[in-house]
């Protein structure tokens, strides 16, 4: 099961307490601004710094919902500061430096730089006319003061990207756990075909052949009763063979790690002649032709030559109304063409429903980069044709021992 990445929804009664934590410290320290006065001395709040406090903190619940309102209420109530007697500092205009910092965090670059610019010029604007020994020192202190919403933007716009920075990370983890997942299940399914493939060509081939000897065992058993016992023991031979086939196929589906699997090599192209010999003795009449120099192939572009011929002859026994059929190896440049060819003669038996079998030989064929045409032929019988590269074989090949060689090093 994949996790899913949710954000975490705020409880309501959590977000009420920090609202109100916010609210109460902007007002703290609105009044801690207001102790001190324009001769540089300490005393107690005066009221209209009670005034400028309550209503400019109060103004702080709105900054989620309207954060340009916000930020232009708080500079109005900063801009009263001077008018009313008090000695603008960072500390007094504090509910304007919050809202700075939320207008920051919401709002696009350029509403911000456009509310933020006017604002601080505001709240520093009418202090020299209210102020009768203007210094240098109250000129510090004015920029100071004008600084301070910038200030605060900073390092607002610096939380935004911090959770933009967040988000991006949780949505490309995300990403990539689905990814994984879909590889994964992708996998799975190409390995449950494989596995189903391999079935399919294993028991129709095996089954197919002793259904054939227990059918010349039957046809020869009040005539001729030594061939019964020579076809009763190919036909011993077969199960037996389609056990063991049965019992490696079935061992993919152990654990990596269970030694009880089995390892035999895959069959392929320097096996057809025993199998060719399996469907001889099944009363199957099957030549061969080879044309070309025969080249080694990769083992997965063996064993779809040898599996292509296998169901191709293991059809023709099932199928065609025939007892024998041809099968030809073409070794071109480029590619090598497996023909398997029946004269569509003989007696005719009744044809079974279509399977798997010309699904799996184009299935095989096609992950190895080839093509198969099947169909009746014009002069009668059936024709499978296949198309497999060889160039790419080649290249496989090369690939997988320079791999080993590298490996070895």
């Amino acid at each position: 099961m994949s996790r899913k990445w949710t954000s975490r929804a705020r409880r309501p009664g959590t977000r009420w307490w920090r609202e109100a934590a916010v609210v109460a410290v902007a007002f703290v320290l609105c009044l801690l601004g207001g102790l001190l006065h324009d001769d540089d001395t300490l005393a107690p709040p005066q009221a209209p710094t009670y005034l400028i406090a309550a209503v400019s903190s109060a103004m702080l619940l709105a900054r989620h919902r309207v954060p340009v309102a916000t930020m232009m209420a708080t500079t109005v109530c900063g801009m009263l500061v001077a008018p009313l007697g008090l000695l603008p500092s960072p500390l007094v205009i504090a509910p304007a430096l919050i809202s700075a910092y939320s207008l920051a965090v919401r709002s696009e670059l350029r509403v911000m730089v456009a509310i933020l610019l006017p604002s601080a010029a505001l709240l520093v604007a009418f202090t020299p006319f209210f102020e009768t020994d203007f210094s240098w020192e109250d000129t510090s202190r004015l920029v100071t003061v004008a600084a301070s919403p910038l200030i605060a933007a900073v390092f607002g716009r610096s939380a935004q990207h911090r959770r933009a920075y967040l988000t991006v990370v949780q949505e490309r983890a995300r990403r990539a756990e689905e990814t994984r997942d879909s590889e994964a299940r992708r996998k799975v399914a190409e390995e449950r075909v494989r596995i189903a493939r391999e079935l399919h060509d294993l028991v129709a081939h095996q089954i197919t052949l002793a259904n054939a000897q227990a059918a010349v065992a039957a046809h020869l058993f009040d005539t001729r009763p030594e061939q019964t016992r020579v076809s009763l023991e190919e036909l011993v031979k077969t199960t037996r063979h389609a056990l063991d086939d049965l019992r490696a196929t079935v061992g993919l589906l152990r654990q990596p790690d269970d030694t009880s699997t089995p390892t035999d090599p895959a069959p392929g192209l320097s096996q057809v002649s025993a199998l060719l010999n399996a469907f001889r003795r099944a009363g199957l009449e099957v030549w061969m032709h080879e044309d070309g120099t025969a080249r080694p192939l990769p083992p997965a572009m063996d064993l779809t030559a040898y599996r292509i011929i296998q169901e191709a002859l293991t059809n023709v026994t099932k199928h065609a109304p025939t007892g024998s059929a041809q099968v030809r190896l073409t070794w071109h440049r480029d590619h090598l063409t497996i023909t398997v060819t029946d004269d569509g003669k003989g007696s005719a038996t009744p044809r079974r429903p279509p399977g798997y079998g010309l699904i799996g030989m184009h299935e095989r064929a096609t992950a190895v980069g080839g093509t198969l045409t099947a169909g009746a032929r014009p002069q009668g019988g059936f024709l499978v044709s296949a198309d497999l590269p060889l160039r790419s074989a080649e290249n496989t090949a090369r690939t997988a021992e320079a791999a080993a060689k590298s490996a070895g090093r």
